[in-house]
Formats: structure tokens, sequence, C-alpha cells
């Protein structure tokens, strides 16, 4: 009897009964089990393995339903004569090790070297996780979620959940966009003028391909966001760097002879910085005189807590040239990957057929659960609650900085979940981070938001993923490092 085969590797979060199946379904596919051979009884079975009974019969059904067992009256359970394969292993696709391609010749870019932002994926296992842009589970509301999920799964809505939409997004998400996300921030559009996509980043992506090729100047800020500024190097633009102040994008005669300017005004990112309603204006003036179009990232806007929100860029656009990108990345989870564009109908049209050469569509699942969750009005409850908690951890954030002798970090003028530090005495705070993971704590770095090279000063400490409790104890620890460093 092949007992061998049969005992579980526990996972953590997947249930005991997807355990039984996932183990059952691996021996099928790789032939340990073959077609026609009997497996074990449910009683035997629970018996091996140390479960219930009834848990091992749950699997054995719905491994028969899909294939993968067939039952047998008065006889048990047998693999399906018609069970899936995997397919083999190639053989001989491994040669020897000096036969191997020298793939970097081949590659016409690499974007492996690129200077991104470096975000450990274990980081909830650190006491102390200053980092930005992460979800606090505790604050999501997952019986709504999964409500809406069941909802999308359901057979009424099956066909336009699983159905290959083309070039189309979700009728419901783009919907709730126009009537409900975008007014808010002042932006009235037509459906025709948005265009789902998977993330923020992906709009970004779509739109440097569509406007940013080589010898096109492209002005982004200074420090800026990198992922769209590794985007720009990657297709030869020509990027010209304008520096941040107080308010955000400096507006000046370095404008005059760009074809692009990327802005994030309502929340600088990285320095939290937001433009105030005078320079907003005179950006747009600038791209009437100087004939650039405006790529606005409104990124965080939900968030907004201390004062009402600026207007967004597009709001006041009179001439169509501002192109807006949001995210439900920071307010519902970043896993979810579904942001949204508002341009001009001839824009999206552009977006959205490049957008169908690279991935069709983001998942009509994804969307239509999305939706349902935006409609019933989950979304604003969780925004509530994200608010409320985020502005308690602001502030024993800010005592906990002034405590520790950073309270020239600047402080969100609307809210938001992070702080960008300077640090005393200029340090790398590269190293600083190296060591401070050493002690159970992370931060970022600030070197990936410039272009150059050199080390930076600055770092960024977020609050969404960490309790306030924590906080204060964590920033005296990083007072501590940069004391040595000192």
């Amino acid at each position: 009897m092949k007992d061998a085969l049969f005992h579980l590797d526990p996972i953590e979060g997947v249930g005991l009964q997807a355990q039984v199946r996932e183990m059952l379904v691996s021996a099928i596919l790789s032939r340990r089990l073959q077609p026609g051979e009997m497996v074990p009884s449910s009683r035997a079975m629970a018996g091996q393995l140390s479960v219930s009974r009834n848990t091992v019969t749950l699997a054995y059904q719905a491994l028969v339903a899909d294939g993968y067992l067939e039952s047998r009256d008065r006889s048990g359970y047998y693999v399906g004569r018609d069970a899936p394969v995997a397919v083999a292993e190639a053989q001989g696709a491994r040669g020897e090790a000096g036969d191997a391609r020298d793939w970097q010749r081949r590659f016409r870019r690499s974007s492996a070297g690129l200077d991104r932002i470096a975000k450990p994926l274990n980081w909830r296992e650190y006491a102390y996780p200053f980092v930005y842009g992460q979800a606090d589970p505790s604050l999501f509301n997952h019986s709504d979620w999964r409500d809406c999920a069941r909802q999308a799964l359901g057979l009424r809505n099956f066909e336009a959940m699983a159905g290959d939409k083309g070039e189309a997004d979700d009728p419901l998400l783009v919907d709730y966009i126009r009537a409900r996300t975008l007014p808010r921030r002042g932006v009235m559009v037509a459906p025709e003028q948005i265009l789902v996509t998977m993330g923020a980043q992906n709009a970004l992506f779509l739109l440097a391909e569509l406007f940013c090729a080589r010898g096109v100047r492209v002005a982004i800020e200074d420090p800026c966001y990198p992922d769209f500024r590794n985007t720009l190097v990657q297709l030869g633009a020509e990027i010209v760097l304008i520096p941040v102040d107080d308010g955000g994008l400096v507006v000046d005669a370095r404008l005059a002879d760009v074809d692009v300017v990327f802005v994030t005004p309502s929340h600088q990112a990285p320095t939290t910085a937001t433009m105030p309603l005078e320079r907003r204006r005179a950006l747009l003036a600038a791209a009437e005189r100087y004939d650039f179009i405006v790529i606005e990232d409104d990124y965080d806007f939900e968030l907004g807590f201390l004062h009402k929100p600026a207007p967004a860029l597009k709001s006041l656009d009179r001439s169509d040239r501002v192109i807006y990108v949001g995210s439900f990345s920071k307010s519902l989870f970043p896993g979810l990957r579904l942001g949204y564009v508002a341009a001009p109908e001839a824009v999206i049209a552009e977006m959205r057929a490049l957008r169908f050469l690279m991935l069709r569509h983001p998942p009509g699942y994804a969307q239509r659960t999305a939706a349902y969750f935006l409609a019933l009005g989950h979304h604003d409850a969780l925004i509530n609650r994200l608010r409320n908690a985020l502005a308690q951890r602001r502030a024993v954030m800010e005592e906990a900085l002034d405590a520790a002798g950073l309270s020239d970090a600047r402080a969100p003028q609307f809210g938001g979940a992070s702080f960008w530090i300077e640090t005393p005495g200029g340090i790398d705070t590269a190293r600083l981070a190296e060591r401070l993971r050493g002690r159970g704590v992370l931060i970022e770095p600030g070197a990936p938001f410039f272009a150059g090279t050199q080390p930076s000063r600055y770092m960024r400490l977020g609050y969404s993923s960490i309790k306030s409790e924590k906080i204060a104890a964590g920033v005296e620890i990083v007072r501590e490092e940069i004391a040595s460093f000192r």
C-alpha cells in the first residue's frame, strides 16, 4: 500500500479539506496514483491523516465532481480513468553549465538592475513595520468582502464575471467610478472616458507607452515615484528633473520645453506636500502656454482626514490636457490590483487597444466583486475606519518623532499614511535600514525616490501597518540607531 503518499504538510491559512484535496491531486497529476487505482476508504484515510472522516469525505466528493476520482457502489473510491495528468518534465531541458546561453547579450533592455523600493514579503514578522502601502487586516471587514465575492460568483453574474470581455470593462465598476468616485474629486466624465487598469502602475505604464518614446521630454518631480521614472528610463525618454518644495512641483521656465509633465499634486510622492490651488492653476496655465500634457497621479486622496482635500488638477482643467490616474490599492488593498484612468475619449481608446495587447482586461471576478463592495457602501465604511485609525496613529507618530528629535519631519497636510524625514547629520538611510532590520524595525530608505545614485539622507516612515501602541517604541529604536551613526 502506498501509505507514504498520504500525509499532510500543514499550510497556514489553508483548511484541512483543501489540504487533503491538494495532496491527492498532486499524487494523481504526477501519476504516483494511476488511473483505476483504489484510494483508501474515507475512514482509513481519516485515521492516517488524523483528521475527521467528514473532512475526507467532502474532499473525495469534490474530487469526484472534478473527475479526479470516481465512486463505485459498494466498492469505494478509485482514481478516475480520465483523470488529468501533469505535463511531463521535458527531458534534457537543462544542458551542461558550459552550454548556458548569454541571455544578457540578447536582452534589448534590462529592468532587473533598476533601483526600486524594496518591501520584504515577510514584513508582518517584524515588530515595528514602518512600511507604506500595505493593508491592515484588522481594519478590513472580511465578511463584507466575502459576501460580495459570493455575489460575483453567483449564477446571475457568471457570464459577466467569467467571460472574455475583450477590450471592455465591467459596466458596474465603471458606473461607480464615474458616478461616485470621480465626482468626489470634481471630475465629471462619460463612461467612454474611463479605463479600468491593473492598478495605477499599469495605468502609468500604458500612458508612458503612448506618450513617452525616445526623444520625448518628460518632466517629473525630484524626488518622485521611482517606478514611473524607471519606466521612462526603459523607454528612452528624456527626463527633466523638477525640484519639489513645500508646495509640490515647482512651476517655472523649466517646463517651457517639455512634452509631458508627471505630477502628484494632492499628495506628493514621497514628500507628502500638497500643491496649493494657485500653483495648480499656474501649472495648467503653463500647460496651455507651452503645449504639454499633464499626467496626474491622485493616489491616496481617500485618506485625507486633516483638511478638506484640494480639488483634483483635472477638475480645474478646461482644455483636456490632464489625464487622471486613480487606484483602489490604498483604500481597499494593494493585492486587488485595480486602478482607473479618466481621460479624453481618444486617449482611452488608444489605451484600451494597448491594454488588450498586454492583458486583454483586468480579471472579471475582481472587477465585479469590487463593484459590489463599492456600490453597497462597504467601501465608504472602510474609508471611515481607515481615516479614524490613521488619524490616531499619525498623532502618536508625530509625538514620538518630536520626542526623538526628528521633528523636522514633513507632516502631511491632508493626512495620508507616512512621514518623509530628513535624518540629522545626513546619514545614509540605506545603511540605517540594514541596521534597523536587525532590531525588528522596517523603514524605507529615500535613495530610490531620487534620480541620482548618491546615498540619501531621507527616509519614509509609514504608519498604515503598525499598531499605535508600538509606534513610540519603534521610533525610539530609530533614534538610538541614528545616534549611534552620529
